[in-house]
């Protein structure tokens, strides 16, 4: 195994907010705004969903990890300074909350995507993570929902698919009190996956990503899916037949029904085993 300074990332496309890297079939979106412990602003959170899109139609990428730069801190949210009335204001002076698209984005990437912890996971931040197929954490992360001290709230997935995760009373407790968790108390109440030492966490989150790279792309993707589809409810299920459509549309019996058209002639469906 390459030690983590070793790992040549190789920068995909620049961005102002985020940096956008690649290696081996991995790919990694770092929010870089260490000044603000890499709160998003309108900007980042365009550049983050551009990024998820080139992975999402990258044949040679198998996996995203989403991570914030430095050690000290993943994501500490929306950036407070940058909130306007109604939202988040990007250059063009709109209020918008695009970080809810870039939720829907994450869920919808038929890839895994894997965050790695490396400090505080705040408020937005921890939505972030939580809404991410997998958290690998530092020692050093700090969980927390800060909402309701900023006059916020995330009611999507940050609340009902927090709950599914943690519970409602623990998911109660995070928001109502706004208290800090430790990593220890992260995976204790099921919110992460794993803690690894500060200085190994790279390197841990690269081995997963490994074995999941070993797997059968199509069965992750479709147990992602189905995972999702309860939750997503019709949205959720559209996604789920989206990929069923694909696996029949590989099958012969369906090349059938469009080789008739094109050749002008009735489809001969008979020839088709069916399975009981």
């Amino acid at each position: 195994m390459h030690h983590s300074n070793t790992i040549d990332w190789i920068p995909i496309k620049k961005y102002n907010d985020i940096l956008f890297t690649f290696w081996n079939g991995i790919s990694k979106i770092e929010i870089n705004r260490p000044s603000c412990y890499n709160a998003f602003r309108v900007e980042t959170v365009e550049e983050m969903i551009s990024a998820i899109e080139i992975c999402r139609y990258r044949d040679d990428i198998d996996i995203l990890i989403i991570t914030g730069s430095g050690d000290k801190s993943f994501c500490s949210g929306g950036d407070q300074t940058t909130r306007g009335l109604g939202g988040y204001l990007g250059k063009d002076g709109i209020p918008r909350l695009n970080i809810l698209d870039f939720y829907k984005k994450i869920r919808d990437i038929p890839k895994p995507v894997i965050a790695m912890v490396n400090g505080f996971a705040v408020g937005g931040g921890n939505v972030l993570h939580v809404v991410c197929d997998l958290t690998i954490a530092s020692n050093n992360a700090v969980f927390s929902q800060v909402g309701p001290k900023v006059g916020s709230f995330d009611g999507g997935f940050g609340s009902s698919y927090l709950a599914r995760i943690i519970g409602q009373k623990k998911t109660r407790e995070m928001w109502f009190l706004c208290k800090e968790y430790s990593a220890e108390e992260a995976l204790n109440m099921g919110l992460i996956n794993k803690i690894v030492k500060k200085d190994k966490l790279e390197e841990e989150t690269i081995k997963w990503c490994k074995i999941i790279q070993s797997r059968s792309p199509m069965a992750i993707r479709m147990i992602k899916r189905s995972l999702n589809a309860e939750l997503d409810g019709q949205y959720g299920l559209m996604q789920l037949a989206g990929d069923a459509t694909l696996m029949f549309y590989l099958m012969e019996e369906s090349q059938e029904g469009k080789n008739a058209f094109l050749e002008k002639r009735n489809p001969n469906f008979k020839k088709f085993k069916k399975f009981l």
